[in-house]
């Protein structure tokens, strides 16, 4: 194949860092401005970076031939990329006018699977206990068709493949130790003051919908 033709098929438009969907003090006194300000602009801002420098490894070795390096930057992909993909769900996942509890489907849902709402907050708030940094999900397994908690370590250690994060909640340091120091605990407390539960039923409706 043409090198020019290769190129143009096969570049690649760069990761860029979504802006919140509220103001930065938007989430107090639940979250501060300066935690989300720190969070999104340098931590989520991070991966962004993360991820473009990977991709631009990967291509400048499949248009060189040289692939030395390749295997680190395909694991900076996974790092980085699941870096930014979940922290761009977990800024949807909150809003001012968030709190109370689902409803609807999405309430159902969870009662069905999990055995009650009070069941499923249980094991979530455990996944967000877990003593690593990394994350709490409540996501839709397409192969079960069930909801799951996942507790995952970095960004993707404890992954599901195929599984779609509907809810997803950061319990990184950087995500609360400047507003609540070590107790993560009061943390998850204050994000269910603030989850957007509207949001995380749109993701269940869009989901069941294309595996059920």
């Amino acid at each position: 194949m043409d090198l020019e033709v290769y190129k143009s098929m096969s570049e690649l438009s760069e990761a860029e860092l979504p802006p919140l969907p509220y103001d930065y003090d938007a989430l107090e006194p639940n979250i501060s401005e300066q935690v989300l300000t720190w969070h999104h602009d340098t931590h989520h801002q991070g991966y962004v970076n993360g991820l473009n420098g990977a991709e631009e490894t990967l291509q400048s070795n499949r248009e060189s031939g040289d692939f030395g390096g390749s295997a680190d930057a395909m694991r900076s992909v996974s790092h980085n990329g699941s870096g930014h993909y979940l922290h761009t769900e977990f800024w949807e996942c909150m809003s001012a006018d968030g709190g109370g509890e689902p409803e609807g489907a999405l309430r159902e849902r969870i009662e069905e699977d999990f055995g009650s709402y009070e069941g499923w907050e249980q094991e979530f708030r455990e996944a967000a206990g877990w003593p690593a940094g990394g994350w709490a999900l409540l996501v839709y397994d397409p192969v079960a068709k069930q909801l799951r908690n996942l507790a995952v370590q970095k960004h993707n250690d404890g992954a599901l493949w195929g599984a779609h994060p509907i809810l997803a909640l950061d319990v990184w340091e950087h995500s609360y130790y400047y507003d609540y120091g070590p107790d993560r605990g009061g943390f998850v407390d204050a994000f269910f003051e603030v989850v957007d539960w509207d949001y995380v039923a749109e993701n269940y409706d869009q989901v069941v919908s294309t595996y059920e």
